[in-house]
């Protein structure tokens, strides 16, 4: 494996910064393929899926990030077939909707969304009632990966620490409407964009009433000093024509 490849480069990068877990999920490579990755990730909040772990796979193409993963649930979890490609608007079931800016963290995010989100059918979804999916977010805490040996009991403590250390990821909104366009064959949802933080309003502090008192007095003192001085140039041109006109009436 070269690390010269930039899907190799771009993995090594994504695998140091998700070293460690979020309080949302948690993501690692394989010791032996890169190119594959397990997951675990927290059950939506206020969901049948509340508190529960679920563990999958995320296999990654050679050319990754200009092409989509695909992902494969192993935690049994009533949203979603174990052992099966689900086909999302994430994963290689729908290559136009990817976006090389897209990252495993992003997808990751975007996956725990989509359990919020009716299945319609679409390849890889089940449809369970609430209680089916409580119980199964119970049992998840005891299931344990015969691939990596990885422990929910374990897995649970690692993001409950990582929850203490910084507030939860928000999910973005979704919309079941719009998830899935066919009933039958996918399960698709526009994908989602995420707009940047608006720009911070800053306030100019209005001056104080004393300030436009003062600029009103200044105002009326110029005003009162432009007038007198308008009345003292009339008053000497006045009495200089008025002398002019009396020495000129006594010469005649």
């Amino acid at each position: 494996m070269s690390t010269r490849s930039p899907g190799v480069r771009r993995l090594m990068q994504e695998a140091r910064e998700l070293s460690q877990p979020t309080d949302m999920y948690i993501a690692r490579p394989l010791e032996d393929n890169l190119f594959e990755w397990h997951f675990t990730i927290r059950g939506p909040p206020d969901s049948p899926y509340e508190g529960g772990l679920y563990h999958g796979r995320i296999i990654l193409p050679d050319v990754y990030p200009h092409k989509p993963p695909n992902f494969v649930m192993l935690t049994p979890n009533g949203r979603f077939e174990t052992n099966t490609k689900i086909c999302l608007s994430i994963s290689s079931y729908h290559p136009e909707t990817w976006l090389p800016s897209w990252s495993i963290g992003t997808a990751l995010v975007a996956l725990i969304a989509f359990f919020s989100t009716p299945g319609k059918g679409a390849v890889g979804s089940l449809e369970c009632s609430d209680q089916q999916r409580r119980k199964l977010a119970q049992d998840s805490l005891k299931w344990t990966c015969s691939t990596c040996g990885c422990k929910m009991s374990e897995v649970h403590e690692e993001l409950k620490d990582a929850a203490g250390k910084k507030p939860c990821a928000e999910l973005p909104p979704t919309n079941p409407d719009a998830e899935e366009e066919s009933n039958t064959v996918s399960e698709s949802e526009p994908t989602p964009n995420i707009a940047p933080p608006p720009e911070p309003v800053v306030e100019t502090p209005s001056p104080p009433v004393s300030q436009f008192r003062g600029s009103v007095q200044q105002e009326v003192q110029e005003t009162n000093n432009s007038s007198t001085v308008a009345i003292l140039i009339f008053f000497f041109t006045a009495l200089f024509f008025g002398l002019a006109y009396r020495r000129l009436i006594s010469i005649q």
